[in-house]
């Protein structure tokens, strides 16, 4: 029996260190696991080798500042998690290893107007689906992280009130999945986790301070701050979409006037141009247009930028962060929108903050939010299972 203080439970928990360091990162060589933890070169060294022993984790040469390297990840078939994103349109769904590979994934059209329990029981057959299709045993699920496109009360895990799917508003998606799936699921809205898929593998790697900003039917930020995501005590952090810029400007769905999202939202955007080019005109077509030279949407695109550089402005004042990252359909007009945004923030923000922000379109494109729900998946586990060899430790759901 370990003891605290004991000489087992220290090894217990250097052994914990190190699996945790490796699991957020996806791989780091034993230098990096060194400077991540805090133990010495030595340390590290003997605890790599008795987890690669136990194939906890996998060693292959690699090279680091032109010198030779061993590159730590976990083992391929120590575990998986799935990735589940409820958009405006859509529901994807991904299955990723703990070395954070993507093995299976797939995107199918969501009806907005399906009730909560319609999704629910559509993501649970493809999570099936695409579990069959890798060959793995549905005893090595992890955990499943889920992404839904509203406010999620910390405390309860409950829907808050939202435009984009208004018959799931009081839910609790966390625990309706899980109630499906039989395992552990942790939930978070969309911008937070299109965050954590830039952060861990798209345009904010190497960074600590970043927001992520996705314009689409709405306008919201996931922001993270010293390597974390920032939810704030009520889990509504990051609502840069309801910033004021104009207090006689038109009515925002919030019940405030001249919120940024009536400004840059697709649902007030495209209304703008629809005498001109139709009705059927979408954010993606315009960007299309746009890129191809059409004068009215680039006069669109160019207000739109404006107008979220005000708002990108107002968080370098406030947060300072080092990166801003643009996601959602609008990241693609690329130098259309983000010179206007840098304008914007070089007019507003503090100079020193201006100066030291970087602001860039997202990597992962609509593939944001999905690896970002893996990422959750892999952040919420906990380490104590990989090395027992079972997952049926694992803390219950965040609900």
């Amino acid at each position: 029996m370990e003891t605290p203080g004991s000489q087992s439970s220290l090894h217990r928990a250097n052994l914990e260190r190190v699996v945790r360091a490796v699991r957020l990162a996806g791989s780091l060589t034993q230098a990096e696991i060194a400077r991540t933890t805090g133990l010495s070169a030595a340390t590290v060294s003997n605890i790599v080798r008795e987890l690669k022993d136990g194939g906890t984790v996998e060693v292959t040469p690699t090279s680091a500042g032109g010198r030779r390297a061993r590159s730590v990840s976990l083992s391929g078939d120590a575990g998986i998690v799935i990735g589940v994103d409820f958009g405006h349109t859509h529901l994807r769904v991904a299955v990723g290893n703990l070395a954070h590979q993507v093995l299976a994934e797939e995107s199918e059209p969501l009806d907005v107007d399906a009730s909560a329990a319609q999704g629910f029981d559509r993501a649970e057959q493809l999570v099936n689906r695409l579990i069959a299709a890798t060959g793995v045993d549905r005893d090595k699920v992890a955990g499943v992280g889920l992404g839904v496109p509203g406010p999620i009360d910390v405390e309860s895990g409950t829907l808050g009130s939202t435009s984009i799917l208004p018959g799931w508003t009081g839910t609790r998606p966390a625990e309706e999945l899980r109630g499906r799936l039989g395992v552990p699921v942790y939930v978070d809205n969309d911008a937070n986790l299109g965050a954590l898929g830039e952060l861990v593998w798209g345009s904010g790697r190497g960074v600590r301070d970043l927001a992520y900003i996705k314009v689409a039917s709405g306008v919201g930020a996931g922001l993270v701050i010293s390597g974390k995501i920032y939810r704030g005590p009520g889990g509504t952090a990051g609502e840069i979409g309801h910033i004021t810029l104009d207090e006689s400007g038109p009515v925002c769905r919030c019940g405030n006037r001249g919120c940024l999202e009536t400004f840059a939202a697709a649902r007030y955007v495209l209304p703008l141009l629809q005498s001109s080019h139709g009705t059927d005109l979408t954010m993606e077509g315009v960007v299309r247009l746009a890129r191809d030279g059409d004068p009215g949407c680039r006069r669109v695109i160019a207000d739109v930028g404006r107008h979220i550089g005000s708002g990108v402005a107002n968080l370098c004042n406030l947060l300072n962060p080092s990166r801003v990252v643009l996601g959602g359909d609008l990241a693609e007009a690329g130098e259309l929108v983000l010179g206007p945004i840098r304008e914007s923030v070089g007019r507003y923000a503090i100079p020193s903050a201006a100066r030291q922000l970087s602001v860039l379109p997202g990597a992962l494109g609509g593939r944001a939010e999905v690896l970002g729900a893996l990422a959750l998946a892999l952040s919420e586990m906990g380490d104590s299972t990989l090395l027992d060899g079972s997952f049926a430790s694992v803390a219950p759901a965040f609900t």
